[in-house]
């Protein structure tokens, strides 16, 4: 039977729990393909914050890696935009000019940034805080500028101004009301924030409305309509959002502020649905996370055909954290002459709450430095709880009153303990009881409660040990390294030493994995782990590898590869060069790049022209894809440069040689500097080397990427061998101890640079972890190789397996 074909326009958070929800209610009934204008999986936009301001990457945001649509056979295209729709004959049209028919189509375009309208938007320096591209374009200006302005005082321009602050810049925030957040708090929470605020370093500017932002090609200033002027380098705009309405409105749909749906996410145009910040219901336009993943559940039963409970609307809430000060708000806050209020206020403490009654419901609710009553309070305004029987102040609950725990054990088994995923008390519960999670990370991976903002992280934990009780094990609550299990990197390290396991369905068999077949983040972090333990035995599972890995080049969104040949230290030839301009005009090769580590990356190879490249070019693989030794960077050094103490190329050389092949928890970048000049960068890789008169420093933990790093000093040595010596130990020390996926940068802030020195300091450890990371440096096979002359692993990879 044919699959019906279902085009989702949007790979945001809306679209894609849409998509998720209705391969779980009926997997085998749709051919999906994904249209995505951004360069990245399906990932958090609400921690866009915490990768602004360092405390995560892009990476632990993602909520759907590449496998993910891989392993659920979804099409999806990156930037690339869908440029027009025909309802008549169910097609789609892209700006890279792919025509698509559908049967269905899901409109998730979700919404576009307010620019406010006035001169002075388009210079340069004016930026929005919407998406990763503007992230990064936040970071690059706190390394060049020092004064920033956010327009806006709402939850996204505290988030961006929070990040700017940690980032370096001196941050005046302007806004339009009289207080911060008027759309979340009172005028009481607000002005509470702003002083909390003010003692962490930022301005404010209120009642302010910016005519102008002065300057000639690059922002100076900002103007505001009393004639007041600020001086700034950086002007971010976050003055609200506005649904992306503009492909529906060309198609001919119905449009008011968004796209009008109904009860079941139609739009007006047959087999067209919209689900997430561009889609109006009754009026209402939605701009958190919560009432989207609503719709995106009624919209997975309608688009199925099973039994569907219409969409009501939703009832907003609201818990954050504002740059470490706790936030919640639900429902109709704001007193008037039906609405009364009842509010306790610490002023000792900083903690202010408030409920709003309309005759003996509870319709809102304000909580400012203690939210931990909020998933109780709205659950009571969802229900319209009639509370004429109850003293109005006890609900409330006094601050110094009962604990946590009995804050879950009064909680009703239909309050939401989950807001961003509608997950309640009894959901959890059951999960604890009826399918054995014991740990948090288990009761995400089930529930999917604190998947996405994590706020009632505390409060799921809470649940889990009060329905335990003394079979609650607080050891247990360490990482886990997927959901699939409650055992962390280390026990699962330790088990497959002591049992000497030797595959990963081996692994999760004997470990008692929840899913038998394991998932995609626990799947190569085992292969990862089976291969350092056991180097010389282990055979590589290829099928548990990452896409990149498993095709040994860097898949790109039209479905082309890229191709890197190893270029040792950055040095190449006359041959090596000749070779790669033949096989570039054999093949046809579109785009020929010089990378940041100084080699050439060949785009746009055919997936099926992969080993015969690979063959003609007769070089070693670049590692370009892979978790794994990337290249060895070099200034000219001491052989060229008028100020080169070392020499830098060959001992580039000498490392690329030496560690080519090496699988690593993440990607591994060195560089080698001649001199303290540090033309290669050295100060900003995992790992640099700086020449000096009479030896060498070595610099490790650095991070150029979103997460600006510095690396720290790990150690100055005088000789090349002994240079050798400390990097093979330090490497092997970081292959043994980091989680798989982690940066050099972040293991080492968690384990400390003065206890990584301790264990180099060891002469006799630095000898074992030498010889262990020779152990596995004796398995390298050059992969291109291996495949050219292996005609099966040649056959199932370049031939029958579909990639997208």
């Amino acid at each position: 039977m044919r699959k019906e074909k279902l085009i989702v326009i949007g790979n945001g958070m809306a679209g894609i729990r849409a998509v998720e929800e209705i391969i779980s209610l009926s997997p085998e009934i749709f051919d999906i393909t994904v249209f995505g204008s951004e360069p990245h999986p399906n990932y958090n936009r609400i921690l866009l914050s915490k990768v602004l301001q360092g405390d995560t990457s892009v990476e632990d945001i993602t909520l759907n890696d590449w496998n993910w649509y891989e392993e659920n056979d979804i099409t999806l295209y990156i930037e690339e935009k869908v440029i027009s729709i025909d309802s008549i004959n169910q097609e789609i049209r892209t700006d890279q000019g792919k025509i698509e028919f559908y049967d269905k189509l899901i409109i998730a375009t979700g919404s576009l940034p307010f620019i406010l309208p006035i001169p002075g938007v388009e210079k340069e320096g004016v930026t929005t805080f919407r998406d990763i591209s503007d992230t990064n374009q936040m970071v690059k200006a706190s390394q060049q500028y020092k004064k920033a302005a956010v327009i806006g005082g709402g939850l996204l321009g505290l988030e961006a101004a929070r990040g700017l602050l940690n980032l370096g810049m001196d941050v005046t925030v302007v806004h339009l009301s009289s207080y911060l957040m008027e759309r979340q708090l009172d005028l009481t929470a607000g002005k509470l924030l702003q002083q909390e605020l003010e003692q962490q370093g930022m301005s404010f500017l209120l009642e302010k409305q910016t005519q102008e932002i002065t300057g000639h090609e690059r922002v100076e200033g900002l103007k505001f309509s009393d004639g007041n002027l600020l001086e700034t380098d950086f002007v971010v705009m976050a003055a609200g959002i506005r649904p992306n309405t503009e492909l529906a409105q060309k198609a001919g749909l119905h449009i008011n502020r968004g796209i009008v749906v109904n009860d079941y996410m139609e739009t007006s145009s047959a087999n067209i649905y919209a689900v997430g910040e561009c889609a109006e219901h009754k009026g209402m336009v939605y701009g958190l996370v919560a009432p989207l993943y609503e719709q995106g559940k009624v919209l997975a039963k309608t688009i199925c055909g099973g039994d569907v409970r219409p969409y009501q609307g939703s009832v907003l809430s609201t818990q954050l954290k504002v740059s470490g000060v706790d936030v919640f708000s639900a429902g109709d806050f704001i007193e008037d002459e039906q609405k009364k209020s009842i509010k306790v206020f610490d002023e000792q403490d900083g903690i202010y709450k408030k409920i709003v009654l309309k005759g003996n419901q509870i319709v809102g609710a304000v909580l400012f430095g203690d939210s931990r009553d909020g998933n109780r309070l709205f659950s009571m305004i969802q229900k319209q709880q009639d509370v004429s029987e109850v003293e109005k102040i006890s609900i409330l609950q006094p601050i110094s009153g009962q604990g946590s725990g009995s804050l879950v054990a009064s909680m009703s088994a239909d309050d939401i303990v989950c807001g961003c995923n509608g997950v309640s008390k009894g959901t959890i519960v059951e999960a604890i009881q009826n399918q054995g999670c014991t740990s948090v990370d288990e009761l995400k991976a089930c529930t999917s409660a604190s998947r996405s903002c994590g706020g009632c992280k505390p409060l799921v934990a809470e649940l889990l040990q009060h329905t335990l009780g003394s079979e609650f094990d607080g050891a247990a609550q360490k990482e886990a390294i997927c959901g699939c299990t409650s055992l962390s990197r280390d026990e699962v390290v330790e088990e497959i030493r002591a049992k000497g396991l030797s595959h990963t369905r081996e692994v999760m068999n004997v470990l008692g994995w929840s899913n038998e077949e394991g998932c995609s983040k626990c799947r190569p972090a085992l292969n990862y782990y089976l291969g350092m333990v056991n180097p010389t035995g282990y055979v590589d599972e290829r099928e548990s590898r990452f896409v990149n890995e498993r095709m040994h080049a860097n898949i790109q969104k039209d479905g082309t590869y890229s191709v890197v040949p190893r270029m040792y230290g950055g040095v190449t030839n006359a041959d090596d060069l000749r070779r790669i301009a033949d096989v570039v005009d054999k093949y046809n090769i579109p785009l020929v790049k010089v990378t940041g580590g100084q080699r050439l990356d060949l785009f746009g190879v055919k997936k099926e022209d992969l080993p015969l490249v690979w063959e003609e070019l007769d070089m070693p693989s670049g590692y370009a894809y892979g978790k794994s030794l990337r290249t060895v960077k070099t200034c000219v050094g001491e052989q060229f440069c008028r100020f080169g103490t070392q020499d830098s190329m060959g001992v580039g050389i000498a490392l690329e040689k030496k560690f080519e092949g090496l699988w690593t928890p993440h990607k591994v970048k060195m560089a080698v500097s001649a001199c303290p000049r540090s033309c290669a960068e050295s100060g900003f890789k995992d790992i640099g080397f700086i020449g000096i008169d009479g030896g060498w420093e070595i610099y490790v933990g650095g991070n150029g990427g979103t997460h600006l790093r510095g690396g720290d000093l790990l150690y100055k040595v005088k000789t090349d061998e002994e240079l050798m010596e400390i990097t093979g130990a330090y490497l092997q020390y970081y292959r043994e101890t980091a989680n798989y996926l982690e940066r050099t940068s972040a293991w080492i802030e968690r384990i400390g640079i003065k206890n990584v020195q301790a264990i180099l300091d060891n002469v006799e450890e630095r000898k074992k972890l030498n010889l262990r990371i020779d152990e596995a440096l004796s398995t390298y096979r050059d992969p291109w190789k291996e495949i050219v002359e292996n005609k099966q692993a040649k056959k199932e990879l370049f031939e029958t397996v579909v990639t997208s």
